[in-house]
């Protein structure tokens, strides 16, 4: 009622005028709107302050002068979405404050250790193990890459140059370590024992094919060693990466999930979403992010204008780490770190490995028509990551140039996998159970891999119906019978023959 007294807590009574009433209402009924379900909150209790005390000041001056014993600069903000001070100075950040995200290294180029305290001491035998899987890799991507220019298969993308992004990181991981990989990261499947005959049958698309002739060349997947199938739409992988963190989040896994990428998919919207999510939700995730130079075409310099890719980490408060990627020891000790503390911490790690793409992007470009030969040979021939591991192999006494030409030599015939789906026992082997195995089986050589595959019949057109549902729905029916019509009526058309019946 007018003229009442209002009553408020630790002082006495005080006669309020409407203008007062007024002015605590509309404060209260404000913050209200803005924080329906938590009261007033840190939103609403500056504007009750300032318009219910503005209207009591009215009458009681000197207690309002005492609640505002402090001036706005020496004030700290309260804005929930930052943490910063307060200047008084109008200065816009620049881009470039400083010099550079530094490259942590291990090895400068000759293969020497630059610092003692950061060589991880690895055993003689996983070292060579590091240059065999590198060296294997390389050896493939060759085979592979002509077999496409001869027009037998349709499509391939080598890994030149950035294999030691793949091993150094796939080393650092545990077995059980979820991967999501982009399209170049063959490596990690090579490190991990994944026969060369499934290799040559995914991207031959054969009977042999886990994925049944249903993916691109190079989409690799295999449920066994943890690896993600490849996608072909560039950064999906991204988010759905950060959801399966989540998920060892919860299950209290102990493992972490790492996601490759280039930087040129770090310009995907879905890299935005994953990265925020990632830091919101504390996932133990390690966002792998290979810049090598180019997307296709597009140099870094048309990309962003940024630092990198590193330098968005902060922002999204992650953190953040740029390696040497043709340092496979550099890339070594960052993920073994990111992993342990990914997992210790549940929190998201990326690690940007600065790195050079020495192939075409893919069988389908040329990059000779946006950089010229002399760049591309000063990356092949000065700074290798297959180069620099030698040389500190050679510094160190555990290779020499004759083991170099055995090993080059022998590497067209490293153990590739079951011969004809034979182990060394003499036992048919089905495919799923080849993937889960390491390669212990009948040596056979590269090329003897790849005759292989090409014989081998391409799976029944029917397949491409089935896996989607557990109960094939009508209409997906409809089709698959509308397909077998087709081809019988006009099958002497299509080369059905080389398909399994």
């Amino acid at each position: 009622m007018k003229g009442q007294p209002l009553s408020r807590r630790g002082e006495g009574r005080i006669s309020e005028g409407w203008s007062a009433k007024m002015a605590m209402a509309v404060a209260v009924a404000v913050a209200r709107v803005w924080r329906p379900s938590r009261g007033l909150g840190r939103t609403g209790l500056p504007l009750l302050r300032l318009l219910g005390a503005r209207g009591l000041a009215r009458f009681h001056p000197h207690r309002w002068q005492q609640q505002q014993h402090f001036s706005s600069l020496d004030d700290k903000p309260q804005f929930p979405g930052a943490s910063a001070e307060f200047i008084d100075k109008l200065e816009f950040i620049q881009p470039n404050v400083i010099s550079g995200i530094p490259i942590y290294r291990v090895m400068d180029r000759q293969g020497q250790i630059i610092n003692p305290s950061e060589d991880p001491h690895l055993p003689q035998e996983k070292v060579l193990k590091f240059y065999k899987s590198m060296t294997l890799l390389n050896t493939m991507d060759r085979i592979l890459y002509e077999s496409q220019r001869q027009g037998r298969i349709s499509f391939y993308m080598t890994n030149y140059g950035e294999e030691g992004t793949h091993v150094g990181s796939a080393a650092a991981l545990d077995d059980t370590d979820l991967v999501f990989g982009q399209y170049r990261e063959a490596g990690v499947l090579m490190y991990r024992d994944y026969p060369l005959e499934l290799f040559m049958a995914q991207c031959y698309g054969n009977v042999s094919d886990l994925g049944k002739g249903r993916q691109m060349p190079v989409h690799y997947g295999c449920r066994e060693r943890h690896f993600v199938t490849i996608s072909s739409p560039l950064a999906t992988q991204i988010p759905q990466a950060v959801g399966a963190a989540y998920a060892a989040k919860r299950a209290n896994a102990n493992r972490v999930v790492i996601c490759y990428f280039g930087e040129g998919a770090a310009s995907e919207g879905d890299a935005h979403a994953g990265f925020n999510f990632a830091a919101t939700l504390e996932c133990p995730i390690i966002f792998f992010c290979r810049n090598n130079g180019y997307a296709i075409s597009t140099p870094t310099s048309e990309q962003y204008r940024g630092d990198g890719i590193a330098a968005r980490g902060p922002g999204y408060g992650i953190l953040s780490i740029r390696v040497d990627g043709n340092d496979v020891f550099a890339v070594y000790n960052a993920t073994k770190e990111a992993r342990r503390r990914a997992v210790a911490e549940n929190q998201p790690f990326l690690i940007e490995a600065m790195t050079y793409r020495i192939g075409h992007h893919s069988t389908s470009d040329d990059s000779s028509a946006y950089r010229s030969v002399d760049e591309v040979n000063y990356w092949d021939k000065q700074d290798h990551p297959i180069s620099r591991l030698r040389h500190h192999l050679q510094s160190r006494g555990w290779w020499d140039d004759e083991q170099e030409k055995a090993w080059r030599k022998q590497s067209r015939k490293k153990m590739s996998g079951p011969s004809s789906f034979i182990s060394e026992e003499g036992y048919w082997v089905p495919a799923s159970e080849v993937c889960l195995r390491p390669c212990t089986y009948s040596k056979c050589s590269v090329m003897e891999a790849f005759e292989q595959a090409e014989r081998k019949l391409k799976p029944n057109p029917s397949l491409i119906f089935s896996d989607v549902y557990q109960e094939m729905p009508a209409q997906l029916r409809k089709q698959q019978e509308s397909l077998a019509r087709h081809l019988q009526t006009y099958g002497e058309h299509y080369p059905l023959d080389h398909f399994e019946k």
